[in-house]
């Protein structure tokens, strides 16, 4: 089950993109795991601007993770609850 794009406020998919990154750390299994849900230029333009705004940090030329000591995660929605334990 997979929703389209427009189903996700800009909130929203900064969020998916986090917890993708919370789940995987690698910036190779996020863009896989998300290419349903997002189109490529939108999770490395939220990546980007996660990294920019130090919710983000970049570990080496592939892994990324959450800032956490920095930012905390945002609570997720309900209704993406299901669509980050199914990735």
């Amino acid at each position: 089950m997979y929703l389209q794009l427009t189903q996700f406020t800009y909130d929203e998919k900064t969020i998916l993109v986090q917890y993708a990154i919370k789940k995987y750390e690698n910036e190779e299994i996020v863009l896989e795991k998300l290419k349903n849900l997002l189109s490529e230029k939108e999770i490395q333009r939220n990546i980007d601007t996660l990294i920019g705004t130090q919710r983000v940090r970049r570990i080496g030329p592939e892994n990324i993770q959450n800032n956490e000591s920095h930012t905390e995660l945002p609570d997720l929605p309900e209704n993406l609850k299901t669509i980050i334990e199914n990735l």
